[in-house]
Parts: C-alpha cells; sequence; structure tokens
C-alpha cells in the first residue's frame, strides 16, 4: 500500500494539531511558547534558564523574554537559588499551575475529539506510538 512518508503525514498533523490549539491558547492569553513553558514546569522546578531550555528544547536567549512575560503576569517564580544565588528557581506559581491544567484540560478535551474516529486499542497505540518516538 502506498502512503506518504512519515515526515509528510506528521507535518501535516503537527499544523492540524497546532490550528486546533491556538484558539484555545489566545483564549486563556497564553502563547505556544508560554504553554511549553509552563508545560516544561508542570512536573516541578527547575533549577536553570538553561536547563528549562533543555528541557523543552528552545534556544535560552529566546526563552528570556518567554520567561519575563509568564513572571510579569505571576504564572511563574524565579527565586534565588539558597544554595548559589547566582542561580534562579524556575517554577509555576498557584495561579500558572492552574492556568495549565485549564489549557491542558481544554487541548485533551479536543484531543479526544480528533482521536475519537480511531478504536479505543488504537488510539492507546496511537499515544503509546509517540511517546515512544517523542
Amino acid at each position: 500500500m502506498a502512503r506518504d512518508d512519515l515526515g509528510a503525514m506528521v507535518a501535516r498533523l503537527g499544523r492540524r494539531l497546532l490550528a486546533m490549539e491556538q484558539p484555545i491558547l489566545a483564549r486563556h492569553g497564553v502563547s505556544m511558547w508560554a504553554y511549553v513553558v509552563l508545560n516544561g514546569l508542570a512536573g516541578g522546578s527547575v533549577r536553570t534558564q538553561a536547563a528549562l531550555a533543555a528541557r523543552i528544547g528552545a534556544d535560552k536567549t529566546r526563552l528570556i523574554p518567554v520567561l519575563d512575560d509568564l513572571q510579569e503576569r505571576g504564572l511563574i517564580e524565579r527565586e534565588p537559588d539558597p544554595a548559589d544565588r547566582r542561580v534562579r528557581l524556575l517554577a509555576l506559581t498557584d495561579s500558572g499551575r492552574e492556568v495549565h491544567r485549564v489549557v491542558r484540560d481544554e487541548i485533551r478535551t479536543a484531543e479526544e475529539a480528533l482521536l475519537e474516529g480511531l478504536a479505543p486499542a488504537d488510539r492507546e497505540a496511537f499515544v503509546r506510538a509517540l511517546v515512544t518516538l517523542s
């Protein structure tokens, strides 16, 4: 059976997912990069901006304006590390955790609607494969 290359299919799916997520993010006043940062911090604090950049696959110099905006909005905090005052610990605030939860839940609901055409076992296999490959 002839099919497109994986890259072509993943690119189309990626564009579709981004288009699906954009209105959700806009409704909550969060950019895609801001959401990526919130996701990156959802698992716990990160010791440095460089460590966060590595965790989320971003250029640390491009990350600073996103962090500044999130901090100004009270969604993250950057506190001096008691063990090394030159280092800033990054963490979600309570408001940041709430924004992340609400946006993530809406995105997951939209993802479920997208995947509803697949049988439940296929859905689970698809998500498992994405987790493994990503």
